[in-house]
């Protein structure tokens, strides 16, 4: 079998003597290739909301760590997820979304019920010890947080509700059911999708390279807090007049709130809307990030003004991320770098980040 742990990764425990990732992890395509069979695969993905597969036989197609993949309800209306693969010749069974009475491949046309069970394959008499029962589709692990689809391609990992742990206490005040799809963006960045997690995962960077979001938040008292498989960053709204304070009760505390949920997922919770982020690697130097945005189903005229502003801010914020993380790119390419240190103010999420990395990295 090849090998694909790393017993030379290591992050050291005590983040005051710690030094970050090797540069080189940030550039080899052999990197990657073992990150999608690592991490991306054992670990839970978000993948879709339940407002894609209201009944039965309706489905969505998307891909995780490079595998195609089917999400449909099947014909007793049960959540189902399944490699978007036919067992004859690896042809794809579904595009797109929609609704199907059954799953049919676009090679050779075997059909598969939408339990995944096998029961057409034209012309295919004369097989000999073949059983349509021994050629189910292949299932993957599938569970929903809320209205939030998730998926575990090995199903390696905890139950999911375990996995993301206090997030499900911390945010129980926003009723995600209430919130419909509004809104996706796709940006493609010129660097490893380590380097833009980084990037997220610290406040340090916010003086230097977020003039307006600076003005917006009270630097001074913004925290971050560690968890098992995730990390929660907190910024204070520094004015009422903030877009961030909108639609809030006179006296209302609550700021800007940031989940990441290991590896690639963050959750922007804003007091009026909700956005998540999914960081898919392209490559060793490409990256995209991609944005959905939920907001509240009954959007008045208003609200629709006061979100297109939002969008407009959060892009300014987004290019200003996405030039830091090329440059950064740049540097961990270049013959100079080799490692760096963490920031013990600034910087325990990203010490999380790597420590949980160089785990995963090195299962068996």
């Amino acid at each position: 079998m090849e090998k694909t742990t790393h017993p030379e990764l290591s992050i050291q425990a005590n983040i005051a003597q710690a030094e970050t990732l090797p540069s080189y992890w940030y550039s080899r395509p052999e990197v990657v290739r073992d990150e999608k069979k690592q991490i991306f695969a054992k670990t839970w993905q978000l993948v879709g909301h339940l407002e894609l597969v209201q009944k039965k036989g309706d489905f969505f197609t998307v891909e995780v760590a490079g595998e195609p993949l089917v999400i449909l309800r099947d014909q007793d209306e049960k959540l189902q997820g399944f490699f978007n693969v036919c067992r004859h010749r690896g042809g794809p069974l579904a595009k797109g979304k929609g609704n199907c009475a059954a799953l049919q491949c676009e090679y050779h046309s075997w059909t598969y019920a939408l339990n995944g069970t096998l029961k057409f394959t034209p012309e295919f008499d004369g097989a000999e010890c073949f059983s349509k029962e021994n050629f189910s589709l292949r299932k993957i692990k599938i569970d929903t947080f809320g209205p939030l689809i998730f998926v575990n391609l090995l199903g390696s990992e905890p139950d999911l509700s375990t996995y993301i742990g206090e997030i499900a206490a911390e945010i129980q005040h926003i009723d995600l059911n209430s919130l419909t799809f509004f809104k996706r963006h796709i940006y493609e960045i010129n660097c490893n999708w380590k380097v833009y997690v980084d990037n997220y995962l610290e406040g340090y960077h916010i003086p230097r390279v977020h003039p307006g979001l600076m003005r917006e938040i009270d630097y001074s008292k913004y925290r971050e807090d560690v968890r098992t498989y995730h990390s929660r960053q907190f910024a204070p709204i520094r004015n009422q007049n903030s877009i961030y304070k909108r639609n809030q009760e006179e006296g209302d505390t609550t700021g800007a709130l940031y989940y990441w949920l290991f590896p690639n997922l963050m959750w922007n919770i804003y007091p009026d809307n909700l956005q998540f982020n999914i960081i898919m690697p392209d490559g060793p130097n490409k990256t995209l990030t991609i944005f959905d945005w939920y907001v509240p189903n009954n959007l008045t005229e208003k609200m629709q003004k006061d979100f297109e502003e939002s969008f407009a801010f959060s892009h300014s914020v987004q290019q200003e991320d996405i030039w830091i993380c090329e440059q950064v790119q740049k540097g961990l390419n270049s013959v100079s770098y080799d490692r760096g240190r963490y920031s013990v103010k600034r910087e325990s999420a990203l010490h999380h980040f790597h420590t949980l990395y160089a785990q995963y990295m090195n299962k068996p």
